[in-house]
């Protein structure tokens, strides 16, 4: 299994996924940094009411995204840490791309 590193001209977007909750960071790997993070847990995301998990996903790449732009990080490596890209981890990516950032 091959290790995904993010550096300082294309961090890592990292992505956890719990039972009940999402989580996301932009990571630096050369200088071990965390850029930006975002969760269904954030204050911002976890006020709001959503239909299902696939939604709150989404937002989460968006609140992601915006936090990224705002540090001036627009290209990222992609990291599902062995999830398979479908579900929430594929609405977060899209919420992501729409948010600015590519991979």
């Amino acid at each position: 299994m091959r290790r995904v590193i993010g550096n300082s001209e294309k961090p890592r977007l990292c992505v956890y996924r719990s039972n009940r909750h999402i989580y996301a960071q932009i990571v630096d790997d050369s200088k071990g940094l965390t850029i930006a993070s975002s969760s269904s847990l954030s204050p911002k995301i976890a006020s709001k009411k959503f239909k299902n998990p696939m939604d709150r996903a989404k937002e989460v790449g968006k609140d992601i995204s915006s936090a990224a732009v705002k540090k001036k990080v627009g290209k990222v490596v992609f990291d599902r840490r062995g999830y398979k890209y479908h579900g929430q981890v594929k609405m977060l990516a899209e919420g992501a791309r729409e948010g600015g950032l590519k991979f």
